[in-house]
């Protein structure tokens, strides 16, 4: 186990973690001061969240949050049209934060209508705010969703699962499958096995023996709560749906799941 991993294990431990993210925060708001100000110059019209608000969904670089938001968009067409037509979708962006990937859904999938709900209300109220084309609404750390049963052809949620407790795993994959239309399609990002140098000695044998891992002792859904997802857990968890793609994920990066519901 590396230093800052045994940093970080007491953190949790002591209930400072979470004061320990918010000052790294701040150091990386003072880091990124310059870059983050070059980019509002070059791109005045560029609509971005409260610095925090960006930082506590994904990080606080505004490029990375905008462009590379737009690459993360890019890629899900990509590979969401492999397995259905996109063509007058429906799609809900479950977990969507400050809306880094769905605000740029409309300009890629014309036609469609693009929902994005999220846990935290002040985040949607931004997201209200600033993007009309897409019907944002709050839900509550557990479900249920505001929406009517089978009403989307596709629902993703990029790194949301990785955050959330095992209770909460069985409660929202139930309702994100409720509604999802006949046919749908459920796409899902996890920690799967490139995440495991991140593991304790103990969390690896949870790991190795199919078990989920969770790091909690902190608020669940922050993004110091942590889940991690071995290949055979989830092939259970998601038992009633069929698998139509899993690409296993590269040094740091996410399992992707393409699940079908029946």
């Amino acid at each position: 186990m590396s230093n800052k991993q045994s940093i970080s294990g007491f953190l949790r431990k002591v209930g400072l973690l979470q004061l320990s993210d918010y000052i790294r925060f701040i150091l990386q708001r003072r880091k990124n001061r310059d870059i983050n100000r070059a980019f509002r110059q070059k791109y005045p019209d560029v609509a971005l969240p409260p610095d925090y608000m960006m930082y506590e969904a994904f990080q606080l670089n505004y490029e990375r949050y905008y462009l590379n938001g737009r690459k993360t968009a890019e890629w899900l067409v990509r590979l969401l049209q492999e397995h259905t037509n996109l063509e007058s979708i429906s799609i809900l962006d479950w977990g969507c934060g400050p809306a880094r990937v769905v605000r740029h859904l409309p300009a890629l999938i014309k036609g469609g209508t693009y929902y994005g709900t999220d846990y935290n209300r002040k985040t949607i109220g931004w997201c209200a705010a600033n993007f009309q084309e897409i019907y944002f609404h709050s839900n509550d750390l557990m479900p249920g969703l505001v929406y009517e049963s089978g009403m989307f052809d596709v629902v993703y949620g990029i790194s949301i699962f990785t955050h959330l407790s095992r209770n909460a795993h069985e409660a929202w994959l139930n309702e994100l499958v409720r509604v999802l239309k006949p046919g749908g399609i459920l796409f899902i990002t996890l920690h799967g096995k490139a995440f495991c140098d991140k593991l304790t000695p103990a969390e690896q044998q949870l790991f190795d023996s199919d078990q989920l891992v969770v790091r909690g002792q902190v608020t669940e859904g922050h993004r110091t709560y942590t889940a991690f997802h071995p290949e055979k857990w989830v092939q259970i968890w998601t038992l009633s749906l069929t698998v139509l793609e899993h690409i296993k994920g590269g040094v740091g990066e996410q399992d992707v799941w393409i699940l079908k519901k029946a």
